[in-house]
């Protein structure tokens, strides 16, 4: 439903507004669709969503930091299913091996010429406390 209006855009402006490939795209899709067909071999509810959106939904949580609130709106779910629907694309695509991040130790001793990702999430900061004069 969302995914296909989509499929019109260019390469480059399929990456702007996802952050990723198409390739990219359809290489998660299908590990989704795998993991999917395999939760639930023995039948269950279907998802009122496609693969796609539900994908759609996950790299939009990701790029935009909207809330599960804002982002189950725009997609017909609750903020419950759209925090459980976005867990499990996570969860399978870290548990797929195919998009892992390598850990610091495995850092430490890659080439100088390797690419290294940053995360650059805010944090808090402890501002020194002001001496008394």
């Amino acid at each position: 439903m969302f995914y296909v209006k989509l499929e019109r855009l260019s390469k480059s402006e399929f990456k702007r507004l996802t952050g990723v490939k198409k390739y990219t795209f359809e290489l998660m899709v299908k590990i989704l669709n795998v993991q999917y067909a395999v939760d639930h071999e023995l039948g269950g509810k279907p998802s009122k969503l496609t693969m796609e959106d539900k994908l759609l939904m996950t790299l939009e949580y990701w790029r935009e930091y909207r809330t599960y609130f804002h982002i189950g709106t725009s997609y017909g779910y609750s903020e419950s299913q759209a925090y459980k629907a976005i867990k499990w694309v996570e969860a399978t695509l870290i548990n797929s091996g195919v998009f892992n991040i390598p850990g610091k130790k495995k850092l430490h001793t890659l080439d100088k010429d390797a690419i290294v990702l940053i995360d650059v999430t805010e944090s808090p900061i402890e501002r020194p406390k002001k001496k008394a004069t």
